[in-house]
C-alpha cells in the first residue's frame, strides 16, 4: 500500500466567537442583557456607556399590567426599583446610623432615604405577636410553638395532633416538653384557631371555613345551614349537588343560595396575605402603536443599552501601538458587542413588524380576532432560520394599547373552519370564554353545546378539544358552574 497525496474540498460552519455572541445575546431578556453588560463594562476599559444613559433600571411595566389605550405609562419612582435591590428586604433596625459607610446627604445632616423595600412579616412572626400579648405560662407557650412548626404556608396544620404528640414522646429527652398530653395539644390549638387570621391552624378545608362562620354573629339566619353544609357536605356543594343538598338539609333554594353565599365570603386560605410574592417587572423591547390608521412596531428607546469605545483609552491605543496586544483585542471585542447589541434589536424590531402586520386585526378587535401564526411564516418573511424567530420571540415583549405580551403569544395552532380557512386556537379560546361568561348560570354550557355553538360560527372543534381548551384557562366544567 502506497502512500498518496490527496486534495479534498468541504464545506462546514464555524461558529466565531463573534457569532457565538450574537448568538448568545439573542436570546438573552433585556434583563439579563443588561446585567451581561455590566459584567463586560466592568471587564473592559475600551467599553463605556455614552452621556446621558440612565444609570437605574430602563422603562418597565409589571408582568400582566395592561395599560390604558394612552400608549406607555412609566411606572413610579416607587416602582422602578433598581434591579440591583429588587431582592433585598431592609427596615430600619437592620441601618447602623454610625456607621460612617452608610450614605449620608453632602453636609452630613439628613439621612439619604432611597427607595426601599419594606420587608412583610411571616405568619409564624404574627401568630407569635398575638402569643405575645396573651398570659400564657411558659410551658404552654412552648405547646403553642410545638404547633406552629407544624403548619405549612396555607397556615394548615400539617400533621393531626397524635403525630406530633408521638414525635413530642419520641423526643421527651432532647425537649422541654416532658410528659405531654393530647389534652394540652388540644387546648393549645384551640388558642392557635383564636388567633388572627382566623382559620389558621385548620386541619382541613371543612374546619377552616367552621372557624370562620362560627366567628360570624350569631344571628346570622344562614349560619347554621352553612355550618352543616360545611362540616358534612362540602363535597356536594363543590360538586354544584343543588337537589341532593336540598333533600339532605331540608331546606328550599333561597335558604340554601344564601348558605352557599355566605360560605363563598370565607377565605379557604387564610395565610395568603403572608406568602411573599413579589411583582415581577419586564422591560418590553417593542412599543406598537396606531398612527394614521396604522399600527407600527418601534423600538423601546429605553431598552436599547447606549455603547461606545472609550474615546480616551482608544486613542492612547492608536498612539502606542508597540505594547498593545491586550488592548487591542479588547477593543476588537469592545466594537463586536456593539455590533451585536444594534444587531439584537434590529433582529428584534424587524419580527416585530412582520407579527404586527399579521395580527393587526388582533391590535384592533381583540383575541378573538387572532389569526393563526407559526414561526415558519415569520421565518420565511423576514429571511431567518425559525430557531432566530424562535430567540427572538423567547422573553422579548411587545407593549400594546391591550397590554404587555411575549413575542411568542401571537403564535399558535389553527382549527379548520367549514369555509375552508383557519381559525387560531387563541381566538378559539377567546369565543369560549365569552359564550360562557354570557351563559344561564342556571343551565350553563356544556363542552358539547360549546361545540355545537362554534360549528354553527363555521369553526369545527371537537367537544374534548373544547374541554381541553376549558380547562387551559381554568374554567370549570359545566357541573360545577351551576348556581341556584
Amino acid at each position: 500500500m502506497k502512500n498518496g497525496l490527496q486534495l479534498k474540498l468541504s464545506q462546514h460552519l464555524a461558529l466565531t466567537p463573534q457569532l457565538q455572541q450574537s448568538i448568545r445575546l439573542l436570546q438573552l431578556s433585556t434583563l439579563e442583557l443588561n446585567q451581561e453588560l455590566e459584567h463586560f463594562l466592568m471587564e473592559n476599559p475600551l467599553l463605556e456607556r455614552t452621556e446621558g444613559w440612565n444609570e437605574d433600571t430602563p422603562t418597565a411595566v409589571e408582568a400582566g399590567s395592561q395599560p390604558p389605550n394612552t400608549g406607555l405609562t412609566s411606572p413610579s419612582n416607587q416602582d422602578s426599583v433598581d434591579q440591583r435591590t429588587e431582592n433585598e428586604h431592609w427596615t430600619t433596625s437592620d441601618i447602623d446610623f454610625s456607621d460612617p459607610s452608610v450614605n449620608w446627604k453632602e453636609g452630613g445632616e439628613d439621612y439619604d432615604y432611597s427607595p426601599q423595600i419594606a420587608a412583610t412579616p411571616s405568619l409564624i412572626d404574627h401568630l407569635v405577636s398575638q402569643l405575645r400579648l396573651s398570659n400564657l405560662s411558659e410551658r404552654d407557650y412552648a405547646i403553642c410553638a410545638l404547633l406552629l412548626s407544624h403548619l405549612d404556608e396555607e397556615g394548615y396544620l400539617s400533621a393531626s395532633l397524635e403525630e406530633i404528640l408521638d414525635q413530642e414522646i419520641n423526643a421527651a429527652d432532647e425537649t422541654e416538653l416532658q410528659e405531654l398530653e393530647i389534652e394540652e395539644l388540644q387546648i393549645a390549638l384551640k388558642m392557635l384557631q383564636s388567633l388572627e387570621p382566623i382559620g389558621v391552624a385548620a386541619r382541613s378545608l371543612s374546619e377552616c371555613l367552621c372557624i370562620q362562620l362560627n366567628a360570624l354573629p350569631e344571628q346570622q339566619q344562614t349560619r347554621k345551614l352553612a355550618l352543616d353544609i360545611a362540616r358534612s357536605h362540602l363535597q356536594l356543594l363543590a360538586n354544584h349537588d343543588f337537589p341532593r343538598l336540598k333533600k339532605l338539609l331540608g331546606c328550599r333554594d333561597e335558604a340554601l343560595k344564601a348558605a352557599q353565599l355566605l360560605i363563598g365570603q370565607c377565605n379557604p386560605h387564610p395565610a395568603a396575605d403572608f406568602i411573599a410574592s413579589e411583582a415581577r417587572y419586564v422591560i418590553p423591547d417593542v412599543i406598537v402603536r396606531k398612527n394614521r390608521n396604522q399600527w407600527t412596531a418601534s423600538l423601546n428607546p429605553d431598552a436599547i443599552p447606549k455603547l461606545r469605545v472609550h474615546r480616551v483609552y482608544a486613542d492612547m491605543l492608536n498612539k502606542d501601538r508597540g505594547h498593545s496586544g491586550h488592548l487591542s483585542a479588547q477593543l476588537q471585542e469592545a466594537r463586536w458587542l456593539i455590533k451585536n447589541v444594534q444587531q439584537r434589536f434590529d433582529t428584534i424590531l424587524r419580527v416585530s413588524e412582520a407579527i404586527v402586520e399579521r395580527q393587526r386585526h388582533f391590535f384592533e378587535h381583540g383575541e378573538v380576532a387572532m389569526r393563526p401564526l407559526v414561526l415558519r411564516e415569520i421565518a420565511d418573511t423576514v429571511g431567518m432560520h425559525e430557531s432566530t424567530v424562535s430567540r427572538v420571540t423567547t422573553q422579548k415583549y411587545m407593549l400594546t394599547p391591550r397590554g404587555i405580551f411575549e413575542l411568542k403569544y401571537f403564535f399558535s395552532s389553527h382549527v379548520g373552519t367549514d369555509s375552508g380557512g383557519a381559525a387560531s386556537s387563541t381566538a378559539i379560546r377567546a369565543l369560549i370564554k365569552q359564550l360562557i361568561s354570557a351563559e344561564d348560570c342556571r343551565k350553563p354550557l356544556s363542552d358539547s353545546r360549546l361545540s355545537d355553538i362554534l360549528a354553527q360560527q363555521g369553526i369545527v372543534v371537537a367537544r374534548r378539544t373544547v374541554a381541553k381548551y376549558r380547562e387551559a384557562m381554568q374554567i370549570h366544567p359545566a357541573s360545577q358552574r351551576k348556581s341556584l
